[in-house]
């Protein structure tokens, strides 16, 4: 058996190919190919060199929380069920890789060092007796005769069974250069066409530099195009370039499809998302009527950011960034030292679309090069859930970012290339 790709999902393949053939009592070679001089490239950079392994929770709460799109949520299922996060810590902590999780439910190793978690694996092949070939291109896949024929930058090699965990597209200096999109593709393969997930948005026009930096707890993001909208909620931060944090990154995905199919995409950010416009509406008339003589613009540099639907007194959040208080005046048309009883119906009704949409650029695409991960990939509807087989070529395995899914933030992701990987190990093994 041959596995192509040494990361996250080929190694667990690898794993759990030989637990499954010890299990099975099966004698079979197993041989894993990668790119790179050494294997699990990207965990060891994965999460800024700390490791977000996986996530906290039961696999119902992990498919939910971590897979938005329903036809991706029911792809894996059988998977995350089948090597849950607790069967992966348990594998971890077996080779003495201390964990914790976070109050937001991410779990790192103890240490802060990803590097600890490629370097346990890597002990785990060698002990499992699989064989790693190193700095190994993979040119071609031909299946002939009931076998597999890999031709690579070294010596062919035969296998009944392949498993393709290549990995996406993202990050190319780790090595996911696209070749097992490649390989699929002329096994007969439908492929997706990749695009960025988890990655920065840039917009044309870069935010203004006095917004650089800020950050707007909690608010929601949204993107709309060609008559569509969509939204996430999260922390949201300006950069020099246009957006980071959880919001963007989350809705990244989404951008760049849009992009695709309609050219360009707006972005706004809306600052009061647990309000509908006529309740944040009556807010602002009710606070005008109690405070007629304040300042507009004093009111909006005290004002709770993403506030609770109780009113505009709590702020759990904390309150609408200063620097971004001069834009609000200036978008919504009004003077800088309007108050609140010279505040007209037209012009509160302009300071409340702005509020509910604060505009923050236009966008073309997303660099699929800067995604942590990219979605796109083998159409999930030609692998077989249960097992990771394709449905197209007898023999051949399918695993990780190179299957078309993609996960949220917080080890979602490496999750999956986990689970899919340990289940078409096992799966495969029994070809031998």
């Amino acid at each position: 058996m041959v596995i192509i790709g040494g990361g996250a999902a080929g190694m667990l393949a690898a794993i759990g190919a030989r637990r499954g053939a010890e299990s099975a009592g099966i004698e079979c070679a197993i041989t894993l190919l990668e790119r790179n001089a050494r294997t699990g490239t990207k965990i060891r950079i994965s999460g800024g060199g700390k490791c977000n392994v996986t996530h906290q929770g039961t696999p119902a709460e992990l498919l939910e929380q971590g897979f938005l799109r329903i036809n991706e949520r029911r792809f894996l299922r059988n998977a995350l069920y089948g090597f849950s996060n607790n069967d992966f810590l348990e594998l971890l902590h077996s080779r003495g890789v201390v964990t914790e999780v976070r109050p937001d439910g991410k779990v790192f190793p103890l240490s802060e060092d990803a590097s600890s978690v490629a370097m346990a694996f890597e002990e785990l092949l060698k002990e499992l007796s699989v064989q790693l070939i190193s700095s190994c291109r993979v040119r071609s896949v031909e299946r002939k005769d009931g076998s597999f024929m890999i031709i690579t930058n070294g010596e062919p090699l035969t296998a009944d069974a392949v498993i393709l965990a290549t990995g996406g597209v993202s990050y190319s200096k780790t090595g996911t250069m696209g070749d097992g999109l490649v390989i699929a593709r002329k096994l007969g393969h439908s492929i997706k066409e990749p695009s960025a997930a988890l990655g920065p948005v840039f917009t044309l026009k870069a935010p203004p530099a006095s917004l650089s930096g800020v950050s707007l707890r909690s608010a929601g993001l949204v993107v709309t195009a060609g008559g569509k909208s969509i939204e996430r909620r999260g922390d949201l931060l300006f950069t020099h370039r246009g957006f980071s944090g959880p919001a963007a990154l989350s809705l990244s995905r989404d951008i760049a499809e849009l992009c695709r199919e309609f050219g360009s995409a707006s972005l706004f950010a809306d600052l009061f998302p647990e309000h509908t416009p006529a309740e944040l509406d009556q807010l602002l008339l009710l606070h005008a009527r109690k405070h007629g003589a304040q300042m507009v613009r004093k009111f909006l540099q005290t004002c709770p950011i993403a506030p609770f639907k109780k009113g505009l007194g709590e702020a759990p959040h904390g309150t609408i960034p200063t620097a971004l208080v001069p834009y609000i005046i200036r978008y919504s048309l009004l003077e800088i030292d309007i108050t609140w009883s010279g505040l007209h119906k037209e012009l509160r009704k302009s300071l409340l679309a702005v509020l509910k949409r604060f505009p923050l650029g236009t966008v073309r695409a997303v660099p699929l090069d800067q995604g942590e991960v990219s979605a796109g990939g083998v159409a999930l509807g030609e692998v077989n859930p249960k097992t990771m087989e394709s449905r197209i070529v007898a023999g051949l395995f399918l695993c990780g970012e190179v299957l078309d899914y993609a996960g949220e933030i917080g080890g979602y992701n490496l999750q999956a290339a986990f689970s899919t990987g340990w289940m078409a190990g096992v799966n495969a093994v029994k070809k031998c």
